[in-house]
């Protein structure tokens, strides 16, 4: 009887599933990122998503375009994936604890750097609220998010359940990390090493676009500037 207890003081059911931002092309799992090969899936627009599932583990993706009011010309580009852990707190927060060897992330500053920069990512999360309700509008399920000092996140709204997520479980363990999770298969257990990559940072040339291999500074310094124009505006309203 004590194991179902805990479960039911820690999760919540209603964010089981996959939630997506407005734009809904950014969604969590293999077509977001691809961890054997170390490839990354760029969307047609910005957003993030998060995933949830019923016994504790989230999966989260988030595609940026960050703007420089002072220098138009210099615009950021972020792609970021990570997974782990969640735990609902007795204050109804929610903390997220990522598994800290998988986490990606892929960085265009084409001012300060000459190539994107692809290294690891790990950032533990505390959301310090949290709604899950009927859209008045669409008549969608819509999860809303507050950021650790209650600052609202854009709106996600369902998308699937069950969720669409890669294992729940480390997925590139090093030789100084274990593996997380009981579902653990061979082809997981795999070191950075046996796929072939470097340490941080790690291989730039790691975007696909449409299923075809393409350059990463060039998609970088075209698509990233027509993001920053364009997918922003639509990201915000």
């Amino acid at each position: 009887m004590l194991a179902p207890y805990t479960l039911a003081q820690t999760t919540d059911p209603q964010l089981t599933g996959t939630w997506t931002t407005k734009s809904r092309k950014v969604i969590t799992g293999p077509g977001f990122y691809d961890p054997i090969n170390e490839r990354m899936f760029e969307p047609s627009l910005t957003g993030f998503s998060y995933s949830f599932t019923d016994d504790g583990y989230y999966e989260e993706a988030y595609y940026r375009a960050v703007s420089n009011p002072s220098n138009p010309n210099c615009p950021q580009g972020i792609i970021q994936w990570q997974h782990g852990t969640y735990m609902k707190n007795a204050n109804g927060s929610l903390s997220l604890t990522p598994f800290g060897v998988d986490g990606r992330q892929l960085l265009s500053d084409p001012c300060n750097y000459g190539n994107a920069v692809y290294t690891r990512y790990n950032q533990m999360e505390l959301f310090k609220d949290y709604q899950v309700e009927k859209d008045a509008y669409s008549g969608a399920q819509r999860l809303n998010l507050y950021a650790f000092d209650g600052s609202p996140l854009n709106p996600m709204y369902l998308a699937y359940k069950p969720p669409q997520m890669l294992p729940t479980q480390t997925l590139n363990p090093t030789s100084r990390a274990t593996t997380a999770g009981a579902k653990s298969t061979g082809k997981a257990k795999r070191s950075l090493e046996d796929l072939g990559v470097s340490p941080e940072p790690m291989n730039k040339n790691v975007l696909i676009k449409r299923k075809e291999p393409i350059n990463a500074d060039r998609w970088w310094w075209i698509g990233v500037g027509m993001t920053a124009l364009g997918g922003v505006t639509y990201y915000w309203f």
